[in-house]
């Protein structure tokens, strides 16, 4: 069956010069509903002494706040249930769902009809270029409860066609014996829990997810799937493509996602948000003008009614590619490391924990891959040597297997480690986000 190649080809490849004009018509128009119907949104105005009309360019909205997440929960503390920067009344709003609450206290959203036909839309072109078909049978390996990706995401698959097999998390046995049976060939989970469902499948019910039928793993709600060791283990494990998405569940589910190409992911929606990428120690706008940008990604919604933000700090740091991609979209792919928020300095050296896992990954099959990173004190600075507790393949690893692993983060990301090697399955697996740190303070 042909298909084509783009969900929404107009807004997929759109120019630059389009683009930019597009989003300023759309900034002013949001920028007059939030000074009409947020009083969140009025005080930012107020503080930074400025109006809508003063907001014609990106420099301009630059001279606006950023918008933090403790300031949406006090928002919502202040004003429950939605908080102040709701925009709607309650009787407009169709569905609310919950931030994971990783990182804090959980937030809500709420969406309106037409916010949740926006989310649909904009989804749906991610899933599209990511490969997904009306002739696929996806099974959703992710939780289908409040969490902002579940629900969403299964209201697309219906959207573009596709089979839905609303499995969710709680039970992974069901979860491969439906693939199994129902003869799935797309899964969507976390690039954590997909290698755990292997290993579940494998060892409880003696099933290779090798030969289950997958033809497509699609992750994402963490780091890993950009991550070529991560990719390369997802793949073998299940004999199938493995591509990325990226959201934010105080924006939308996904908003940037691979292509065939599998170089990054596109950011695929310029129509709902303006994406800004700072610097997360200055908050000064970095320049996209060049050919590779990192920094922080910054939302403001274009086309939101309820809880819409401006400026908000994602905390997520990513690499940007500004280049063209041989598909043809002309989206900026981005390809995130890691949360601000997880960032070690140790004797001024800043270190990822998504990084770090990528170099244990490189000691397989003598480690399973799981990981943590001890910290007994608040970071983000760590002083030296940082404890790392690594789950071994086999209960009796060879005896220079701590020092050689130590030595490799120190030649690949220049700082000292402390390894401890622990015993297999003794580090606990997760369905959800996979938690490389663990705090004992």
């Amino acid at each position: 069956m042909k298909h084509a190649r783009y969900y929404v080809p107009e807004i997929e490849t759109m120019s630059a010069d389009a683009i930019h004009a597009m989003q300023m018509k759309k900034l002013r128009e949001q920028l007059i509903y939030l000074s009409n119907r947020s009083p969140f949104h009025q005080d930012m105005f107020v503080a930074a002494a400025m109006n809508p009309d003063d907001v014609s360019s990106l420099d301009d909205l630059a001279k606006l706040p950023f918008t933090e997440k403790s300031d949406l929960r006090k928002s919502q503390e202040i004003c429950p249930p939605l908080g102040r920067h709701a925009a709607v009344d309650m009787i407009d709003v169709v569905r609310v769902h919950a931030s994971s609450g990783t990182t804090g206290t959980p937030s809500y959203v709420g969406i309106t009809q037409f916010d949740k036909k926006r989310w649909i839309d904009c989804i749906a072109r991610s899933y599209w270029a990511q490969g997904l078909r009306p002739d696929d049978v996806f099974a959703m390996g992710m939780s289908i409860g409040f969490f902002v990706g579940g629900l969403p995401l299964s209201n697309v698959v219906e959207e573009i066609g596709a089979t839905l097999l609303p499995i969710g998390t709680g039970a992974s046995d069901r979860l491969i014996a439906s693939i199994q049976r129902m003869r799935a060939t797309v899964l969507a989970t976390t690039p954590s829990y997909a290698n755990y469902l292997a290993e579940i499948a494998c060892e409880q019910m003696g099933v290779e997810t090798s030969e289950l039928g997958i033809r497509h793993v699609m992750v994402g709600a963490e780091p890993g799937g950009g991550i070529p060791s991560v990719r390369k283990q997802i793949e073998a494990n299940w004999n199938a493509k493995c591509t990325e998405a990226i959201g934010n569940a105080d924006v939308i589910t996904i908003h940037s996602a691979e292509c065939e190409a599998q170089d990054g992911c596109h950011f695929m929606v310029p129509d709902y948000l303006l994406m800004e990428i700072i610097d997360p120690e200055t908050g000064v706008v970095q320049s996209m003008a060049a050919p590779t940008v990192e920094g922080e990604m910054v939302f403001t919604h274009l086309d939101r009614q309820c809880n819409p933000v401006l400026r908000f700090r994602s905390r997520d740091q990513v690499v940007v590619d500004t280049t063209p991609c041989s598909c043809g979209r002309t989206g900026p792919r981005l390809r995130c490391i890691g949360r601000s928020d997880d960032l070690l300095i140790v004797r001024g050296v800043n270190v990822w924990p998504s990084a770090i896992r990528d170099v244990v990954l490189g000691f397989q099959p003598e480690v399973s891959g799981e990981l943590r990173i001890i910290l007994d004190q608040p970071g983000p600075m760590v002083a030296p040597p940082v404890l790392i507790q690594i789950e071994t393949a086999d209960a009796s690893p060879a005896g220079n297997l701590a020092e050689r692993i130590k030595q490799e983060l120190r030649a690949k990301l220049i700082f000292s480690a402390q390894i401890e090697l622990v015993s297999p399955k003794s580090l606990k697996r997760t369905e959800m986000k996979a938690a490389l740190i663990e705090h004992r303070y």
